[in-house]
């Protein structure tokens, strides 16, 4: 089937713009309009719900977003399509056709099942389901379809499938979708939102708007957003979102792997970006499983050191409060927040962080937190704590493991009340063995800003730059963005090169010895390098920096969402030659 799919975004987690759905129905044309839930605390936060209660499990939110604009979508022929059923896809199918009754409306609900898996050992374990079951569902007249877990890309490449028609062979067609996906799935982050270079947005980034993009059969799209809404889309702002969350090329899916060193951005008008070329691969033939469990019991206080000996300060504090509550499951942090010379009592201030882990509730509740309290008065001079002792709270904690594809009942279940099995892939790969990091690469010779070409033809192996090129200190990012965020327990960290020049030394300046020297904490882990020439960009893969996942971290960032604004912060040797900012350079060709 011809012509162009429109599908906008409102959704870009449990907590998004609650207004962003009534604002992509009135602003503009869609044909389907999806909202991504789930992530993966918030399976936890459902995990917990449905303990307490087993009709819930589902973003109860999205009821209430719906209730003010389903009877939009309907009028307007809008296909609405979420992964807000969570652990129970069934149970808020049923409540949207409750509440269509309440309001008068007829609605077709389809809803997918099978990614809840049987772990009696588990909280939750959920398998991640492809696509085919929501464009089956739509296939079927849904007017609304509701999923558990499935790849966020998902609930974009369903709606493309049921619109072309795409078999499991079209897998560069569903490459395509993929990537568009994952360019939506975090709403605003694509229009603006959590950009390196905010400050050059038109307002901003004041309110970004959510984005839309509009599909052709072959897998290619155009990333937009509703005209008069805020933020803005470039190919830099693409670039910033294709890289988040992402470890090396081949970019995992259950229905294709998408090689995301095959995309080509280009700008296509004003908040247009075309995003073509992509190339796709069979999936593995195991879906990835996220398990999650709650893992115990947490408590933290912290203590304000003000003045002089504050490393002294902070030993006294650690020897008291391990004297008092014993060493097991401790951890300190000292964030030396405190400037020299300091005339108020906040700056002259640093702040040690105490966190307690463990399983006795009681142990790790008042017992900690009160200990803490009693050295006001007997500990270092000036003791003073941020809160009031508290009781403990229970954290939990996140795995992934793998299934055989073969091995998950995925059903979608149509408005008719059909049940429908969705079957595996014909065609899979063993899973790829994770592609060698890049070897540090020699430095480049840099290029001539005036004579650069198309960077998709970069040289990896051009000679060294000479040595004695002349340097300035400056923040890394006057040169380059970057882009952070967690899976598990790994971060992943990317950057950009604002122009071809800039990338021509990036390539060769940032390794991964030169990442561990930045960022001290990551000198002890596992880091994997990766080139992505046609975005001017490096992905590094941390593996571990966040422990058992951000709802047990107790790291200060535990999603390690200002990871990239901390390496961009690093005062380092700039080339003299490279000037601040895009200074003219385009990140791509504009079409013609």
């Amino acid at each position: 089937m011809s012509g162009v799919l429109r599908v906008g975004n409102a959704s870009g987690f449990y907590g998004d713009r609650f207004s962003a759905w009534r604002e992509m129905l009135d602003g503009g044309e869609l044909d389907v309009l999806t909202g991504d839930y789930l992530a993966e605390l918030t399976m936890l936060i459902l995990g917990r719900d449905r303990l307490r209660d087993p009709s819930l499990g589902y973003a109860k939110t999205f009821l209430r977003q719906l209730e003010g604009c389903l009877g939009t979508a309907l009028d307007r022929g809008v296909r609405i399509v979420t992964n807000a059923g969570g652990l129970n896809p069934a149970g808020l199918a049923a409540a949207i056709g409750s509440l269509a009754d309440r309001l008068g409306l007829t609605v077709r609900v389809g809803h997918v099942e099978g990614d809840a898996l049987p772990r009696a050992d588990a909280l939750t374990a959920n398998a991640y389901l492809g696509a085919y079951g929501i464009a089956a569902c739509l296939d079927g007249g849904a007017d609304v379809v509701v999923t558990g877990r499935v790849t966020d890309a998902s609930l974009v490449v369903g709606p493309a499938i049921a619109r072309f028609g795409w078999g499991r062979n079209d897998l560069d067609a569903l490459a395509g979708a993929t990537v568009a996906g994952h360019l939506v799935e975090c709403g605003a982050q694509v229009t603006g939102g959590n950009f390196s270079f905010f400050t050059e947005l038109p307002d901003g980034g004041h309110r970004p708007g959510f984005p839309v993009a509009e599909l052709h059969p072959d897998g290619s799209c155009v990333l937009t957003k509703h005209s008069g809404t805020g933020g803005a889309v470039t190919v830099e702002t693409v670039t910033a979102q294709l890289l988040y969350e992402v470890g090396g090329p081949a970019y995992l899916g259950p229905d294709v792997v998408a090689r995301l060193d095959t995309v080509e951005l280009s700008a296509a008008g004003p908040d247009r970006v075309r995003v073509s070329g992509v190339r796709g691969a069979p999936p593995p033939d195991a879906l990835k499983v996220g398990v999650t469990n709650l893992g115990g019991f947490r408590n933290s206080m912290t203590f304000v050191l003000c003045g002089l000996d504050i490393p002294a300060k902070a030993a006294l504090v650690r020897g008291q409060v391990e004297e008092a509550v014993g060493t097991e499951g401790l951890e300190f942090t000292l964030a030396r927040t405190d400037h020299p010379d300091a005339t108020d009592t906040e700056a002259a201030s640093a702040l040690l962080h105490v966190h307690l882990r463990d399983d006795d509730r009681a142990r790790a509740g008042r017992a900690f937190s009160a200990a803490a309290v009693e050295l006001a008065l007997a500990s270092y001079p000036g003791c003073t704590l941020t809160t009031l002792p508290g009781d403990a709270a229970p954290y939990g904690v996140f795995t992934a493991d793998t299934v055989p594809q073969d091995a998950v009942p995925h059903v979608a279940v149509l408005p008719s009340g059909e049940r429908l099995p969705v079957p595996p892939p014909p065609r899979t790969a063993g899973a790829p063995d994770r592609p060698a990091p890049a070897a540090d690469p020699p430095p480049p010779v840099p290029t001539d800003p005036a004579a650069a070409g198309d960077r998709r033809g970069a040289d990896p192996g051009r000679p060294a730059a000479p040595a004695d090129r002349p340097t300035r200190r400056a923040p890394l990012g006057e040169l380059v963005g970057a882009r952070s965020g967690d899976k598990g327990g790994d971060a992943n960290l990317g950057v950009w090169a604002r122009t071809d020049a800039t990338w021509s030394w990036l390539r060769g300046w940032l390794t991964e010895a030169r990442l561990r020297e930045l960022l001290p904490e990551t000198a002890p882990l596992a880091v994997e390098r990766y080139e992505l020439p046609n975005l001017r960009a490096v992905n590094f893969v941390v593996r571990g920096l966040l422990g058992q996942g951000v709802a047990a971290s107790t790291r200060f960032d535990p999603q390690a969402k200002a990871l990239g604004e901390l390496l961009r912060s690093r005062v380092v040797d700039l080339p003299a030659d490279l000037a601040p900012g895009a200074a003219g350079a385009t990140t791509t060709r504009e079409e013609p």
